[in-house]
C-alpha cells in the first residue's frame, strides 16, 4: 500500500466491508482463472492432457502469484464466506466443469467425468500444497496426474 501511496485506512475506505473486499479480490481471481482455463482449452492439441499436466505440476503447486488457482486456494474458505463470494466461487467451479466437459466430449458422460476430474484436480492440488512432506506432495500430484491421464488418454 505504501507503493500505491495509500494508508491502511485509505485502502479500506474503498470497500463497504471486509466481505466486500474479499468478494472483489475473489472476483478478480476468478476472472483470471477463467482466462487461464480458456488458454488451455483453445491453444493445445490435447487440452485436457495439457491442463492436467500443468494444473498438477510442482510449478503450479509452488506458484505464489497470479497463476494460483482460486478454486483450490479458497476450497476451505468458500463455504464460510458470504453469499457474494460463494456465488462467484460456484460460478467459477461451474465454468471449470463445463470447460473440462467440453475438452472431454459431449453429453452426460463428459459432464460426469469433468466433475470427477475437477474434484481430483482441486483436491490433489490443495493436499499437495498443505502437507509438510515434499515426497508425499510429489506423490499426490504424480498419482493424480497418472489417474486422470489413464482415464483420459491423449487423443490421437
Amino acid at each position: 500500500m505504501q507503493a500505491a501511496g495509500l494508508t491502511h485506512g485509505g485502502f479500506y475506505k474503498h470497500f463497504g466491508s471486509r466481505d466486500d473486499l474479499i468478494a472483489e479480490a475473489a472476483d478478480h481471481a476468478f476472472a483470471y482463472a477463467g482466462r487461464t482455463l480458456d488458454r488451455y482449452a483453445n491453444d493445445e492439441p490435447d487440452p485436457f492432457a495439457a491442463w492436467v499436466d500443468w494444473y498438477l505440476s510442482e510449478e503450479h503447486r509452488d506458484d505464489p502469484g497470479a497463476e494460483r488457482c482460486p478454486v483450490a486456494a479458497l476450497v476451505g474458505d468458500a463455504g464460510r464466506a458470504d453469499d457474494g463470494v460463494r456465488a462467484g466461487y460456484s460460478a467459477v467451479v461451474e465454468r471449470f466443469i463445463a470447460t473440462l466437459a467440453g475438452m472431454l466430449g459431449s453429453g452426460e458422460d463428459a459432464r460426469l467425468e469433468a466433475t470427477i476430474a475437477v474434484s481430483t484436480l482441486v483436491g490433489s492440488l490443495a493436499l499437495a500444497r498443505s502437507v509438510d512432506d515434499d515426497e508425499l506432495s510429489h506423490e499426490i500430484l504424480r498419482n493424480a496426474r497418472k489417474a486422470l491421464r489413464h482415464q483420459h488418454p491423449p487423443s490421437e
